[in-house]
């Protein structure tokens, strides 16, 4: 059964990559949100600091916990070769750079943020390129 596990051509490298990073990144904000806070950009504050109502650091490990099972969903997509699921994902993933961007230059988040965004759109673009390249 697990020896068809397997990465089969570019476009599920470039899925397995995302996938393993977004993994990654999630699990880091499950256990200390306040690094994905800074690596954001965002201004960290000391948990002591936070006010009643402050629900930062739950959306921090909501969207880490996010990260982590689209880091899953990902790795085994490449690992089961489902072209229909990277294909899915490249509008996606370009939708998610626009709102990224639009929140940056509204001032809603810190311009470090659109790393993010450009991250998104530059594993877009590879699987994009990816699947072009690969014949059904």
């Amino acid at each position: 059964m697990t020896a068809n596990l397997k990465i089969r051509d570019a476009a599920g490298w470039t899925m397995f990559v995302f996938g393993s990073i977004a993994l990654l990144l999630g699990l880091l904000g499950l256990l200390r949100p306040e690094i994905l806070l800074s690596l954001l950009g965002f201004e960290v504050l000391d948990r002591a600091a936070r006010t009643a109502g402050d629900y930062t650091l739950v959306f921090m490990t909501a969207s880490a916990m996010a990260s982590f099972n689209i880091g899953v969903y990902y790795m085994l997509a490449a690992l089961n070769d489902l072209k229909p699921f990277y294909k899915w994902t490249v509008p996606f993933r370009c939708l998610t750079f626009l709102v990224f961007t639009f929140v940056v230059l509204t001032g809603l988040a810190p311009a470090r943020f659109l790393g993010v965004g450009i991250w998104e759109l530059a594993g877009a673009i590879a699987t994009g390129l990816a699947l072009q390249g690969h014949h059904n």
